[in-house]
C-alpha cells in the first residue's frame, strides 16, 4: 500500500532497493544527528577545554539511562503503527497514533521533572570528578528541559518510520541541525556561556524538529493524521504498544547501565581517559546509527509483512538487512581505526586524550559489525511481536558479561583497552543466543499464522 510519495510499500515487490530507500535517509538522519551533536562537543572542546568536554561527555551514558526506556517503548508504537497500517486498519491506526503522541507528551513532561531533580545526585553516584560534576549537572538539567520535545519528536518519526517515511525527518533534522550549530558559535563563543550555552542549543535543536514532525502528521491526509483535540490514551493501545516497547525499552536502559559502569571505570582514570572516552565515544556512536538505521528497516519491514503473513518475505528481509548491516560496519568500522587519529584530532588537540580515545577506537570499530548482527535479531523479532525474550537474552550476554569483566577482570588488568574488551566479547555471546531464540521463535510465529488463517 502507498499512498504518499514519501511511503514505501514494504509488502510487494523487490526488498534490497527498498531497505536501502527506507535505510540510507534513515542513516543519514541519525549521521546527521551525530554531527551535530559532535559539533556541541568541539566546540566546548576547543573553546573550553578538556574540563568541559569531559562535562559534556560524562552526561552520555546517564541521559541514555533516563531517556532509552520511553525511546525503547516508541518502538511499540512504529511495530503497532506498521502492523495497522499494512493490514488497512484506518480506524485502529489512528487510535494508535494519537495514544502513542499522548504517551510521548507525558513520559517527556515526567523525564524533564526526573531529570532535573535527579542529575547531581546521579552524576556524583558514577564517580564524576568533582573538577567537572558542577559543569555536567548544569548540562544535564538544561537538557533534560527539552525532554517533551525530544519525546515527541522520536513518537512522531517512529510513525511516519512506521508507513516507510524516512526522508522527512531527515529533512526536518537538518534544519535543527543547522540552528543547533548556530546557537553553539552564538552562546560559547560570541556569548560566553560554555557548557550551558550548548545545552540551550540542543534544546532549541529539539524543539524546532519536535514542531516539525508534528506539523508533518498534522498535515498529513493518510490514516495517521493527527489531530490535537483527538489526543488521548486508550489502554488497549497503550498495552498493545507496551507489549513491545517496554521490553525494548529495558533491554536499552539496562545495556546503557552497563555503559554507565563502564564510564564510572573510565572516569577512574580522571578527566584526561574522559574527554578520550567522549570522543571515542562518538565515533562508535556514527557506527552505531548506520547499523540501527538498517535494526530499524529490519523490524518495520518484518512487521508490515507479518500483519499480512508473508512469512517467506520476512526471511528475505533479514537475509538482506544481514548483508547491509555487516558491510556498512565493515567499512565505516575500518575507516574509524586507520584515521582514528585524525578523526579524533578533530575534537581536541591534546595527545593525551586522543591516545586514551585510540585505546578504545582500536578495539572496538573493526568488530563492530558483530554489534549489528547482535542488534538485527532481536530487530526482526520484535517486528514480529516478540519482544521479552530477546530482551532477556540481550540483557545476560551484554549486560552480565560486561559486569563480569568490570568487576572481575579489569581490577588485575588496568587499561582503556583491556577494558573495553568486553565490547566484541559481549556481543559474540548475544549473537549465539539470539540465533537460538530466533529459530525457536520464528517456528512458533509461522505455526501462529497459519492457526490465525493467514498462510496455507
Amino acid at each position: 500500500m502507498k499512498k504518499h510519495k514519501f511511503e514505501i510499500d514494504m509488502c510487494h515487490g523487490s526488498i534490497m532497493d527498498k531497505l536501502i530507500s527506507f535505510s540510507l535517509p534513515l542513516m543519514l538522519s541519525s549521521i546527521l544527528q551525530l554531527m551535530f551533536n559532535a559539533v556541541d562537543i568541539i566546540v566546548v572542546g576547543r573553546f573550553e577545554g578538556s574540563s568541559a568536554l569531559a562535562a559534556v561527555g560524562s552526561t552520555t551514558a546517564l541521559i541514555n539511562i533516563f531517556t532509552n526506556l520511553f525511546i525503547g517503548v516508541s518502538l511499540g508504537a512504529n511495530v503497532l503503527s506498521a502492523r495497522y497500517y499494512a493490514a488497512g486498519q484506518d480506524k485502529e491506526m489512528s487510535e494508535a497514533v494519537h495514544t502513542a503522541i499522548s504517551l510521548a507528551l507525558l513520559s517527556g513532561i515526567l523525564m524533564a521533572f526526573v531529570g532535573v531533580a535527579m542529575a547531581r545526585p546521579a552524576l556524583a553516584l558514577m564517580g564524576t570528578p568533582t573538577d567537572v560534576i558542577g559543569q555536567s549537572s548544569l548540562y544535564m538539567r538544561i537538557y533534560f528541559l527539552g525532554m517533551p520535545f525530544f519525546m515527541l519528536y522520536n513518537y512522531g518519526a517512529a510513525i511516519l518510520r512506521a508507513v516507510g517515511d524516512t526522508k522527512r525527518p531527515l529533512l526536518f533534522l537538518f534544519a535543527a541541525g543547522m540552528a543547533n550549530v548556530v546557537l553553539d558559535l552564538l552562546l560559547v563563543i560570541v556569548i560566553p556561556l560554555g557548557v550551558a550555552g550548548v545545552a540551550i542549543g540542543t534544546v532549541t535543536s529539539q524543539m524546532i524538529s519536535c514542531i516539525l514532525v508534528l506539523r508533518c502528521l498534522c498535515k498529513s491526509e493518510s490514516s495517521y493524521r493527527l489531530h490535537f483535540s483527538r489526543l488521548r490514551i486508550r489502554k488497549l493501545y497503550l498495552i498493545r504498544i507496551f507489549q513491545v516497547g517496554i521490553p525494548a525499552g529495558i533491554q536499552s536502559t539496562v545495556i546503557n547501565f552497563s555503559n554507565a559502569l563502564l564510564q564510572s571505570s573510565v572516569n577512574s582514570f580522571g578527566s584526561t581517559a574522559m574527554a578520550g572516552y567522549t570522543a571515542a565515544n562518538n565515533v562508535l556512536g556514527f557506527l552505531y546509527v548506520a547499523v540501527n538505521a538498517i535494526t530499524q528497516a529490519c523490524m518495520s519491514f518484518t512487521s508490515q509483512n507479518f500483519s499480512v503473513g508473508k512469512h517467506k518475505r520476512m526471511d528475505r528481509v533479514l537475509a538482506d538487512c544481514m548483508i547491509l548491516s555487516v558491510g556498512a560496519a565493515l567499512i565505516l568500522g575500518v575507516g574509524a581505526y586507520v584515521f582514528g587519529p585524525q578523526v579524533l584530532g578533530i575534537y581536541t588537540s591534546d595527545p593525551d586524550v586522543i591516545t586514551c580515545g585510540m585505546e578504545i577506537v582500536s578495539i572496538t570499530t573493526v568488530p563492530y559489525f558483530l554489534c549489528g548482527i547482535m542488534d538485527l535479531i532481536p530487530g526482526a523479532l520484535r517486528g514480529m511481536g516478540r519482544s521479552t525474550v530477546p530482551m532477556i537474552l540481550s540483557i545476560i550476554g551484554t549486560v552480565g558479561m560486561r559486569i563480569i569483566w568490570i568487576y572481575v577482570f579489569f581490577p588485575h588488568h588496568r587499561s582503556l583497552y583491556f577494558l573495553f574488551i568486553s565490547y566484541p566479547a559481549s556481543w559474540i555471546i548475544t549473537i549465539v543466543m539470539q540465533a537460538v531464540c530466533f529459530f525457536f521463535v520464528r517456528k512458533r510465529c509461522i505455526r501462529d499464522m497459519r492457526a490465525a488463517g493467514l498462510i496455507s
